[in-house]
């Protein structure tokens, strides 16, 4: 099983760091250009476990000049957790090449 757990001891997903608190997750790193913001609005029972059953996702410039509504350059929303961290993968890679 991969070690999911990086060197300043922060949860990562593959190979960048993911940081929750509450239903709002950051996915990749302040000191980069761009990172994602999940954010979970919806949840649903599966036994005794809660389970996202709406998660929107947003694309944000790490820019502190830029306003709030300026920072967010995409946002979509899906229907699982897994979805929205592979879209959120995608969409960070993408950006963190150009």
């Amino acid at each position: 099983m991969a070690n999911n757990i990086g060197k300043a001891g922060v949860l990562t997903y593959k190979g960048k760091p993911l940081l929750r608190k509450g239903n709002t997750l950051y996915y990749g790193s302040m000191a980069e250009r761009f990172l994602i913001h999940l954010e979970i609005t919806e949840t649903e029972k599966a036994g005794d476990l809660d389970v996202a059953k709406k998660v929107l996702i947003y694309l944000e410039d790490t820019n502190t000049n830029l306003k709030p509504k300026d920072q967010i350059v995409k946002k979509s929303e899906k229907a699982t957790l897994f979805d929205a961290m592979e879209l959120a993968e995608i969409w960070l890679d993408r950006a963190l090449a150009k």
